[in-house]
Formats: structure tokens, sequence, C-alpha cells
């Protein structure tokens, strides 16, 4: 009879990523134990919050291709948990190539035109828009509690990880053995893969989440399906703008910046820099009038990002039963769902459904280097 310390896979961090991929280990019948270092449900890394846009519309077919199970998925979770995970409403986007070339359904909107659906928003003299009727809100905090299952033991934190035949994980309090690991640690898997002796070019960076007030209460709230967008190309910024209707605080839209500045993940509260606040200023100032121009509320989001802003979906360089999960940089949750899919068949050896050569670790070259 096995030790109840010892498991088919552990999978360390139950952020969206971790939690999917232990919930479809589940599925395949396999011993799992999910390991985070916080208590649940905490708002440390890159999983809290209400709400997310979900949407196809992607400048990368391999994107494009994975969200279209990524909706059944997410379908199915909504059944198997009785609970409203998703909310229909029409983002705006701009991604007119990809849109075109994978067929996902637009609506192109001109500058007159565009006045005339949403007059709450002031475009500049010659814009327009898409709209990717595909897209809805997924509410974040609600799927995360949907999908945690199983054997989860939170609040502690992996101290050491030695790799092998079975891989031995050691954390404040236990030590676990398994078959295979999945490391899903979100802006801590710099220093977990470093117990492996690998590194790779990942960087953490503070996001300020920034919520705006209404200067006329229900303007832009999700009731009256005010849309989501994302806006690109403003000048002045090198990344894009995107907002969700108001909906987490009532009378409060959300709007951020996509990038933030580089912190440590356990001194996020020491980095104060606001550039990207201004900016978010400046914008809600010439887009959305019928906002006040300084934020209601500033909260933080750590994201892990990696140089081309690609995930990090592959084996460990030397140890073929750690599999390594990272580098979502802002736009992974939403493929929670096919992540966890993909990251459970890996950890399972077997062949994964979607081709991740775009998400290997090889692709860093003289960047990524095992200390092995």
């Amino acid at each position: 009879m096995s030790n109840q310390q010892d498991y088919d896979c552990i999978v360390v961090g139950a952020g969206i990523q971790g939690s999917f991929t232990a919930y479809h280990l589940a599925k395949n019948n396999k011993r799992t134990l999910l390991l985070e270092q916080f208590l649940l449900s905490h708002s440390r890394g890159s999983s809290h919050g209400k709400t997310r846009i979900i949407r196809k519309a992607y400048q990368h077919d391999f994107y494009t291709h994975m969200m279209e199970e990524c909706y059944l998925l997410w379908a199915k979770l909504e059944a198997e948990a009785n609970a409203t995970l998703l909310r229909y409403t029409l983002p705006l986007m701009e991604f007119r190539s990809i849109l075109e070339r994978s067929q996902v359904p637009t609506e192109t909107l001109g500058p007159e035109e565009f006045s005339q659906r949403l007059p709450q928003v002031s475009l500049l003299a010659g814009e327009g828009a898409l709209i990717d009727t595909t897209a809805w809100v997924l509410y974040a905090n609600w799927a995360l509690r949907a999908v945690q299952g199983g054997v989860i033991k939170d609040g502690d934190q992996v101290t050491d990880i030695q790799p092998g035949s079975t891989v031995t994980v050691t954390t404040a309090t236990e030590v676990y053995r398994a078959e295979s690991l999945v490391i899903t640690a979100g802006p801590w898997a710099n220093t977990l893969m470093a117990y492996t002796g690998l590194q790779i070019p990942l960087q953490v960076v503070k996001i300020n989440v920034c919520y705006w007030k209404e200067k006329v209460p229900g303007t832009y709230g999700i009731s009256s399906r005010f849309p989501c967008f994302v806006q690109l190309g403003v000048e002045g910024s090198q990344y894009h703008f995107y907002g969700l209707p108001s909906n987490e605080y009532p009378g409060l839209m959300k709007i951020c910046y996509y990038m933030g500045s580089e912190t440590e993940p356990n001194e996020r509260d020491q980095q104060t820099d606001r550039t990207d606040v201004h900016l978010l200023s400046q914008f809600v100032s010439h887009y959305i009038p019928g906002l006040e121009p300084e934020p209601a509320v500033v909260e933080s989001c750590l994201y892990m990002v990696t140089p081309d802003h690609h995930f990090v979906l592959d084996c460990h360089t030397h140890h073929n039963n750690i599999i390594i999960g990272a580098g979502f940089s802002g736009h992974g949750f939403k493929f929670g769902p096919v992540v966890g899919k993909v990251l459970c068949e890996l950890s399972l050896g077997q062949m994964p459904s979607y081709d991740l050569s775009p998400f290997k670790i090889q692709r860093f070259q003289s960047n990524s280097k095992s200390s092995l």
C-alpha cells in the first residue's frame, strides 16, 4: 500500500493554470496534489479579481485555434459547477487580419456609426473599430473556485525540489513524492525552477488595476451591455489599453494598461511606480469623458512576462517528468482550460493536443540555461 504522501503528480501553484492542470489530471483518475504557498483565496498572484475578457481575436493563429476549445471547456465547467462563469457583451477589437483569416465573426464600425452606437466613447478623428461578436466577460474568481478540487494543500510553501525518476517536493511542513511535477507558480516560477537547475528569462511586473468612477451612474455598466474594449496604438504608449464595463464595483469601470513595472514578487507593495496610471488618466480623459479622470480604486496584479510575451508550456530541459507552465504575460487566464489540458498531457507522457513549438523553452537559446 502506497504512502499517503505519494502521488501520481504534484502541481505547485493553485492559480487558474495549476488548478485546471489538477482538474484534468483528476479526470484521468490520477492521484494529484495541488500545492499553494498562500491561503486560498488570496490576491498575491495573477488569478484573482472578478473579471477578465475572453475572446478569440488574436494576432497569432495558434492562440485563436486554442481558444476554440477553451470556449467549449469553459461552458463544460459552467455546467459542472451549475454557476454563471461567462456573460455576453460586445468587446471592441482591432485585429483585422487575424479576425478575417480565422473567420471570427466581426462587425466593422466607421467613425460616424461608432459615435451613434457608443456616444459614451470619443474616438480620435478617423478612428473606427472592429467588434468581435464572440467575446464575453469571464468571471475569474468564480471560475477559479469552480475548478479547484481534489487534494489541495494551501498555506504550504515549497522549500526544495529533488528531481529524479520520482520527484521529491519538500514544503515547510511535509515531504511529498510523485511520478511527475508540474510547476505553475506564476511570479514564483523562477524560484521553483532554480531548485531544479533551470533558468528561463522570465520577468515579474506589477500591474496597477484601476477602476474609474462614472460621472453618471450606469453609463458604462455591464447591465446596459456596454462593451469591453481593447485599444491599440495610442500615441505615447508602447502597449495597449483595455477596459471592462462597471461590474466588480458598482459605478466603477475597470480600465488598465497592459504593462507595468518590474518587481520582486515578495516585495510588490514596495513598487510604487505609477507611470501606467498617468497614461491611463490621459487615455480616459481623451476617450471616455464620462469617467472621472483619476482612478477611484487602484489594486495590483503580478504578471510573469517572457521576452516574446508567449507562454512557456514545456518539459524541463533535463527532466521530462518536470513540466513548466509559466510566462503567461498577462493574457493567460482565458486559456486556462486548454493550458491545463496540455500540461496534464505532458505530465502523463502523452502527445499534446496542440502544437507547442511556439511555447518551447529552447526558443530562448542562450538566454535559457541549466546549471546541471
